[in-house]
């Protein structure tokens, strides 16, 4: 089973788009994309710095366009082969990339509707005081309840060990500077509380533009970051991609999704860094293959193809 995973905010890199633009034809289809979400994509993928790519508005649809310049061709390229992906998940905003990929969004409007949640979560972030801390250690039922007593909300679960706690600025800082005993936390460098309450107002929004759009059943299962559920139905798909806005990310019951499925090889998409160290640590029997250029496309099949023979 090959699966393609799409990264989250906070995977932004500078100039991540450059290597794909050098091709006319994606330079186009960017060049489309941009006016439907109405943002330069192209700027912001080649020559905007850190801190301007950092920002929730530009970071998501950036990281949305990365996730189908290299998916898109992807498919295609493991389709030549004979090794069609059998599924497809993304963290946070990257499931609305992986529903592009699956074919229950277009690829335009999954980048429209990614231009709308930055916009309505920066707003959301402005008119709260929020934060989150990473938390790496302990047992997690001693952890999530140290994060609930100190008023705070487990945003992300992202694998064994690593929770993202979310809520007010003070307790983050006072959580981070007591954590609890055995684990380490520090604050993240974002702009608020994503995955909580705090997030409400974006909620509203992002319902009101995902209800213009069609959204269709789609084509291979998305493993849902809300519970690691295999989901085709298109309503429930855009039932979910609503809810995640407010709700945790599940990224543990994702991966055990895949380990109960034995996955043989893990496509992670640009710019495949930290779903691609989580999936090495966690999925051993799987090969972990790292898209960040076309040049990774060309050897996708001789890749991914030894595994997937030797689990014939």
């Amino acid at each position: 089973m090959i699966t393609l995973l799409a990264p989250g905010q906070g995977a932004q890199t500078p100039r991540m788009l450059a290597p794909w633009l050098k091709d006319p034809h994606r330079h186009r289809l960017v060049q489309n994309w941009s006016q439907r979400a109405g943002i330069d994509l192209i700027a912001l993928g080649t020559t905007a710095s850190k801190d301007e790519i950092a920002r929730t508005e530009n970071a998501q649809p950036l990281l949305v366009t990365a996730a189908l310049l290299a998916g898109l061709p992807a498919i295609d390229a493991l389709a030549d082969a004979g090794q069609a992906h059998a599924a497809v998940s993304g963290h946070s905003v990257g499931e609305l990339a992986a529903a592009a990929l699956a074919g229950a969004l277009d690829p335009a409007d999954a980048v429209h509707l990614a231009a709308v949640r930055g916009r309505a979560m920066a707003a959301a972030c402005a008119a709260t005081t929020g934060s989150m801390a990473a938390v790496l250690g302990g047992d997690l039922q001693t952890v999530t309840e140290a994060i609930e007593s100190a008023g705070l909300t487990v945003a992300n679960h992202n694998g064994p060990g690593q929770v993202v706690a979310a809520g007010p600025i003070d307790a983050i800082e006072a959580f981070v500077a007591a954590p609890p005993v055995g684990t380490a936390a520090r604050r993240l460098h974002v702009a608020g509380a994503f995955h909580s309450a705090a997030m409400q107002s974006a909620t509203e929004v992002f319902a009101e533009a995902i209800a213009s759009v069609p959204v269709r059943d789609a084509d291979v299962p998305i493993v849902s970051n809300a519970d690691g559920a295999s989901v085709r139905n298109a309503t429930s798909l855009r039932e979910r991609l609503v809810e995640q806005i407010t709700a945790p990310v599940r990224w543990d019951l994702c991966l055990e999704t895949f380990r109960a499925a034995d996955i043989t090889s893990a496509i992670c998409l640009p710019p495949a860094g930290t779903l691609a160290g989580i999936a090495t640590r966690t999925l051993p029997s799987a090969t972990v293959v790292r898209i960040t250029s076309p040049r990774d496309i060309d050897r996708l099949s001789s890749t991914t193809k030894g595994r997937s023979d030797a689990a014939a």
